[in-house]
């Protein structure tokens, strides 16, 4: 007996040896579809890493992006693993705030990453961020209601397609809206789509002498545009809608058509996910004067601050998330078309993926044709599609943003949205000291 009791102590005793000298890894990442399957799916990880415990921080994306970004300027190492973008990634580790990925496994296959999409995490050559996934901007409709109206849609459509269109297949007395397009404020959401849709209209953030252009005719027609589709045939509440709330109206059958990230279709062509799964047509981003700058790149990447205190077991959490083997786990265990698209080559040279996702090869195509280096109809100084890639932006964005959704609420006019928005990006610019 007391042999047993011994035996026991001295087992609890190697468990709370374990327990203590695991590694706890916090992860802050984005409520978005794809991050919550990697979270479940993240258990996996942990039986097989016992020394590693995951504690996740999920958010809202605007709120997400206020975290992480207070945390590693200030350096105070709350996280160890944050989901950041394309925009963060050069201008953090400029700063020093990111460990740069190097010397990965030859099983990893680095090269095996979309060259584009690598060249978005990078900085001075090396990567500071790996893709868990990336996406570029198509247009969702409905199959069903553009037969029953008799529309047939092209590959790429444009802008006055796409107005007549919203007109026709609007019925809101069924609960069906004729567009669905980010209303909330931010420069992750509304502004992201609108910095699309004004380059596609000709127009541009910044001239070559980095003086604001929001007032010119473009940003005009753009703007005026988007808050009338969304006034005459979106649904109510617009200006509170962000990608989450638009891909669960288009899920549930109340969009006919829906501008935003190619990652929606994966959720929208799922059953389990989408009232309108077999009734899901996509096209290629809308265009106005333009195809430069009408849809964007993007990608959600997981990056280690160089504040965490947890950077080996950060690496290895990062690098089975974004791994081959952990897109082979998700199509066996959640399904094909909910892998994460548009990192790597090999998710598009496999069959299992292509064959269970009809919109493969056009993401793809929309992926590889962004230029964020040339986004703009005439010369602008900037690289970036649906944001800019310069420090200032992300409160410069989200300040315009906000002034929009104002607009789009009704609470100013569009021209009294764009002449405060050109007078405060102006002041910010000057204080910045650009343009000198």
């Amino acid at each position: 007996m007391k042999k047993t009791v011994l035996s026991l102590s001295i087992a609890a005793a190697l468990l709370s040896v374990t327990a203590q000298a695991a590694t706890t890894v916090t992860i802050g990442t984005v409520n978005n579809g794809d991050m919550i399957i990697m979270q479940r799916l993240s258990k996996q990880f942990e039986k097989q890493h016992p020394d590693i415990k995951l504690d996740w921080v999920v958010l809202e994306e605007n709120v997400l992006r206020q975290r992480l970004t207070t945390d590693i300027a200030t350096k105070s190492g709350q996280f160890d693993v944050a989901t950041i973008g394309a925009y963060e990634v050069p201008i953090w580790a400029k700063q020093g705030w990111l460990k740069p990925f190097e010397n990965l496994s030859a099983d990893y296959d680095v090269d095996d990453i979309l060259q584009s999409v690598r060249n978005g995490l990078s900085y001075e050559g090396k990567l500071y961020a790996l893709p868990f996934y990336s996406e570029s901007s198509m247009l969702f409709y409905r199959t069903d209601l553009f037969k029953k109206a008799g529309i047939e849609m092209p590959t790429q459509p444009t802008w006055d397609q796409v107005k007549g269109w919203a007109g026709k297949l609007s019925d809101k007395d069924a609960g069906v809206y004729g567009i669905c397009l980010r209303g909330k404020p931010g420069w992750g959401e509304n502004v992201a789509f609108l910095s699309t849709m004004v380059h596609s209209y000709g127009g541009q953030w910044f001239d070559m002498k980095w003086q604001p252009t929001l007032d010119s005719p473009e940003w005009k027609a753009a703007v005026t545009d988007y808050v009338n589709l969304l006034n005459q045939y979106g649904p109510p509440g617009a200006a509170s809608n962000g990608f989450n709330e638009n891909l669960s109206l288009f899920a549930s059958g109340k969009c006919a058509m829906w501008i935003d990230a190619t990652v929606a279709a994966g959720l929208l062509f799922n059953p389990d996910k989408s009232q309108v799964a077999d009734k899901v047509g996509f096209a290629q981003a809308p265009i106005g004067k333009t195809e430069k700058g009408s849809h964007w790149i993007w990608s959600w990447a997981l990056a280690i601050p160089n504040s965490s205190d947890a950077q080996d077991a950060a690496t290895q959490f990062i690098t089975w998330a974004t791994s081959k083997s952990y897109v082979e786990l998700v199509g066996q265990q959640v399904g094909w078309t909910s892998v994460p698209p548009g990192t790597r080559r090999s998710t598009y040279e496999n069959a299992k993926y292509t064959e269970a996702a009809p919109f493969a090869q056009p993401v793809l195509q929309a992926i590889e044709s962004a230029d964020p280096t040339h986004p703009t109809l005439n010369p602008s100084p900037y690289t970036g599609i649906q944001y800019v890639g310069i420090p200032e932006f992300q409160a410069i964005g989200t300040q315009v943003g906000q002034t929009i959704a104002a607009a789009l609420a009704g609470q100013m006019s569009v021209d009294q949205a764009l002449k405060g928005a050109q007078s405060s990006v102006s002041r910010t610019m000057r204080q910045a000291g650009y343009g000198k």
